[in-house]
This record gives structure tokens, sequence and C-alpha cells, in this order.
């Protein structure tokens, strides 16, 4: 295997598609030395089974360097520290602390609880921005599907959950959006790491201060004081951040980009419309066909090791290609086409192992709901631009549809 450096593929040729390259690499160079666009050099993997390897090896640490933006003049490329302005949380720990934080969180978000505790309340909110939209274009006009729809869901639901007032709701997602911007400076991603903290500072302080609050971060809290458990005040707005942030962008991009798949793709629109028993099939196969993580996540080799024959040093760098690995032929049949019959055991969109995704559920309960929804109530929806017009997210920790106008 040949140890040349190549700059990690970035630009996407196709509107859906991962890069092209990732094609080549995954067939010639699984396993293969780049710099990454923060200018660290180390490994990207684009194949599915050395990919669940480096998410399930315990020699692999979660702590890895930030690697997914351009390090600025001031900033040392090989230094093993985030360039983010967020405390430490439990996806970035290893075991056994990973372990004993997501045990006091994973009871909120399993399939039961999400149906008992969320689903009345998805049901509600979709039916209602459903009603709106269906007002804002009884005369014709283009509708934002992400404005009306694709944002504002997820971010009801994510209030719901940890007990954050709707009303900030814009604030929160455009300190996200600042944060996860890679073509910004590291300066003013910080401003947006920065309002986040301190807003979920100030929101743990208020819900310590009153012990009738609501949301998961006043239960915690409470638990917190009655048994003594880990959670410091630094613990929990670690959680509430993340939880904050990934709990609405992530399932944003997903609802656009799965509503764009089924718009230009009406063989798969009409067989869910048919057969909407498939749903829960549908999401899993978008999911993995347009894996929304566009840069892949990282980990850090923690000995000595190797990955289908090539030697991993201690302290590389180690990302897995998440598009790539999830368009792999070698698990997936004709993997570029989504196929709402295809018979899959797991994907990568969430990652893979002890680290995988918390809010996967939440996120598949609000697609199962949504997409079958929109169609059957829209049956007529199209795209009121040229496809070329939609406004992508390029730039973002997750790709995604920035504006999409939509008519019926």
């Amino acid at each position: 295997m040949t140890n040349d450096i190549r700059d990690m593929p970035v630009e996407r040729e196709r509107l859906l598609d991962p890069p092209l390259a990732y094609d080549q690499l995954r067939e010639e160079q699984p396993i293969t030395r780049v710099r990454f666009p923060s200018g660290r050099i180390g490994w990207l993997v684009t194949r599915f089974e050395e990919g669940s390897q480096v998410f399930s090896d315990p020699r692999m640490s979660s702590q890895r360097p930030r690697h997914d933006v351009a390090d600025e003049d001031d900033v040392d490329p090989d230094a093993n520290e985030s360039a983010e302005a967020l405390p430490p949380t439990f996806n970035s720990m290893d075991a056994p602390d990973h372990g004993a934080y997501r045990r006091l969180l994973s009871g909120k978000f399993t399939p039961k609880s999400v149906q008992a505790n969320l689903q009345p309340y998805i049901d509600t909110i979709v039916t209602e921005h459903l009603d709106a939209m269906a007002a804002l274009g009884a005369d014709g006009a283009p509708v934002d599907l992400i404005h009306e729809l694709a944002l504002p869901i997820p971010s009801l639901v994510i209030c719901e959950l940890l007990g954050v007032p709707y009303g900030d709701r814009d604030q929160f997602h455009h300190a996200t959006e600042v944060m996860m911007d890679t073509s910004k400076r590291r300066a003013e991603r910080d401003s947006g790491a920065h309002w986040l903290v301190e807003y979920i500072t100030k929101l743990t302080a208020e819900k310590r201060a009153d012990p009738a609050s609501e949301g998961l971060l006043a239960e915690l809290i409470r638990k917190s004081e009655e048994d003594g458990s880990i959670l410091t005040d630094e613990d929990l707005i670690g959680i509430g951040v993340l939880l904050l942030f990934a709990g609405h962008d992530t399932t944003m991009a997903m609802i656009g980009l799965s509503v764009l798949t089924l718009l230009t793709h009406p063989t798969q629109r009409r067989d869910l419309a048919e057969h909407p028993e498939k749903i829960g099939a549908a999401v899993e196969e978008l999911l993995r066909y347009l894996t929304i993580v566009q840069f892949g996540l990282g980990r850090t080799a923690k000995e000595d090791l190797e990955i289908a024959g090539q030697p991993i040093a201690k302290g590389d760098l180690v990302v897995v290609a998440m598009p790539a690995a999830n368009r792999d032929p070698r698990v997936f049949d004709n993997p570029d086409e989504p196929d709402f019959d295809r018979k899959m055991t797991r994907h990568l969109a969430f990652g893979y192992g002890v680290h995988q995704c918390l809010g996967q559920n939440i996120a598949r309960a609000e697609l199962k709901t949504i997409l079958p929804q929109l169609f059957e109530r829209f049956p007529g929806l199209r795209l009121a631009t040229p496809l070329e017009e939609v406004e992508m997210d390029t730039y973002g920790t997750n790709y995604g549809v920035k504006k999409m106008l939509v008519t019926w």
C-alpha cells in the first residue's frame, strides 16, 4: 500500500452522492494516508468492514482533534486538542467514563421511551406544521420546506425533551450554524460555541433554582442532588449543549435531504405511497443512502495496531468516511440507488459500537412521522425551482439543504 499523502475528497459532483473520488479509494486504497481540511495528516477509511472495526475497536479512542476545519496560522496542526470552545462531553470519552454517563441518559432515548413520551407530541406538531404549510401555499405561492417543516419540528422536539424555551430557537439554531460551519475562521466558530455554552449555563442555573422545572436537564439535576451522582454543572452544561445542537441540526438535515430524494426519485416516492408499511425500511435506507456526516468521524489510536494489514501508529488520527462506507458495494447491492426493499442488517449513518448516536431513535420517529404525512397531505408536492437552485449546505459538519422552495 502506498504512503503517498493526498487531500481528503470533499467536493461533491452530484447533489445526493458523496465525492466520486471515494469510489476509487474504496477499491484501490481503502485505508489512505490523507491531509484533512484541518491540515492534520491521518488515515481515511472508506470501506464498511474496516469502518466498523475502527468504531468498535477498544484500542481506538474517541478523544480526537477536529479534522474537518482548516486550522489557522496560530494553531499547531499536530496538537491533539479541539479547536472548539465546547466543554468535554461523554461522546468524546472512553470506557469506563463514557459508559457511566451514557447509562444516565440512555433510558430517555430507547424506542419504548420515545414512543411513549415523545411520539404523541411529534404527531401533534407535525399535523400543526403541515396545516400551516397548507395555509401558506394555498394560493400556489412557494413555501420553504426547510423553514416551515425541517427546522421547526426537530427544534420543538429537542426543546420538549430538554426543557428549553422554544422561543429561543432562532438564536440557538444560528449559533449552531456558525459553530459547525467549516468555512468560517475559528474565532467566528467559537462565538457560536460560546453562545451555546452561556445559554445552557444560564438555563442550568435556572433549573437548579426551580425544583418544579421540567425537561431532561431538570431531571438530571434532581437525580444528581438526590443520589450524589457524577454529574457536575460542567457535565450538565456539556450534555445540554451537545443534545441541543446535535438534536435539531442533524435531523433537520435528514428531513430536508430525504424530501429532496423522494422529489427527485419518483419510483421510490410512488413505492412509499403505495406501500406505507415500508416506512421503517425506507427511513433506514435513506439514512444509509444520504449519510449526512459528510466529513466522517475520527478516532485516535491508543496503541500501535493494524487495520486490514495497514500499520497504524499510536496517536494516529483515523477517520471513517461514513458516506463512502455506506455506499460499499461489498455490503450493499447497487449502493448508489435508494431501494426500500433492501435487506439491510445495519449501516453506519449513526456510527457504530458503544458511541453510536444516542438520539437515533428520536430521529427515526420524526422521519417516520413526517415523510408519509407530508406526501399524503400534498400528493402533488414538487420543487418550485430548478433542482440546481436548491440551496445546499456544503460547509456544515452535516450535509443538508439550507433552502428548498416547494409547491403543490
